[in-house]
């Protein structure tokens, strides 16, 4: 089994218990814009991928998309 296989195979199981796995970031992602060690782009992302911006744009997408698109109602205990 190839990497990618592995990859795949890795996001089908997490997909079943619930994750999104549609939208998974990787190093060369980074690296396509900044000469750095694989170490600094796993390090690059994960911050730019937990920060406290980060975090309220999703929440903010996941209201809009959840009220605007699917017209949910918020839990009252939200």
């Amino acid at each position: 089994m190839n990497d990618y296989q592995k990859a795949e195979q890795a996001k089908a199981v997490l997909k079943s218990l619930g994750y999104q796995t549609d939208n998974l970031w990787h190093i060369d992602d980074v690296k396509a814009d900044y000469d750095c060690s694989d170490e600094d782009a796993q390090s690059i992302l994960t911050k730019a991928l937990t920060n406290d911006a980060t975090y309220e744009q999703i929440w903010l997408a996941i209201q809009i998309t959840a009220e605007d698109s699917f017209g949910l109602e918020r839990k009252v205990n939200s």
